[in-house]
């Protein structure tokens, strides 16, 4: 079940709130600037499947964020429990930073968890499948797929070479929950 939890940024031992329903995860994470939607899972799309599959399952989606926002490329990204990389990707990203342009992903499988960090709160979301991220450039932030990923994503850039982490330096994101590898089991 997807799950928007949001603290105090000084308080991250309990949730000022917490939300289950997507209307009322849209609605919170709107205000802030970042877009939540809920997308068709009706194509069966696991780990190991090629990324045309996947991109051509979710074509129209696709077009229609591609068309809106001009976005150039797009991509997909699978990690299983047994993934030999997998602790080292999951460190990647687990420090607060931003990126120079929208971070945008499509739960096709599986879960991950993005962590917002905007105007004094922090925003915990868990993304599962059907869910649609899309986190602004600028907008400070981490990702966490637990000790035990498993996901499909969908990821779309405006310019692929420029998707690169610039860190904070701020150790927030050390005093805030991480995903819990049961979080991460298949659907």
């Amino acid at each position: 079940m997807s799950r928007l939890r949001i603290f105090d940024e000084s308080r991250p031992q309990s949730p000022l709130t917490e939300h289950h329903e997507h209307a009322a995860i849209a609605r919170e994470l709107g205000r802030v600037g970042v877009r939540f939607e809920q997308w068709e899972t009706s194509h069966a799309i696991v780990p190991g499947a090629s990324q045309d599959e996947v991109i051509a399952a979710y074509r129209s989606d696709i077009d229609r964020l591609k068309k809106e926002k001009g976005y150039q490329a797009v991509d997909v990204i699978s990690l299983t429990p047994d993934h030999p990389e997998r602790a080292a990707l999951r460190q990647k990203f687990l420090s607060e930073h931003t990126h120079s342009e929208d971070e945008v992903r499509f739960f096709v499988a599986g879960a991950g968890q993005f962590t917002l960090h905007i105007a004094g709160k922090v925003y915990d979301v868990l993304c599962e499948q059907g869910d649609l991220i899309g986190v602004p450039d600028g907008t400070r932030h981490w990702f966490d797929m637990s000790e035990s990923p498993y996901f499909v994503a969908i990821r779309l850039f405006t310019n692929k070479e420029g998707w690169v982490a610039q860190f904070t330096g701020d150790d927030i994101a050390l005093h805030f929950p991480r995903m819990q590898p049961r979080q991460a089991a298949t659907r």
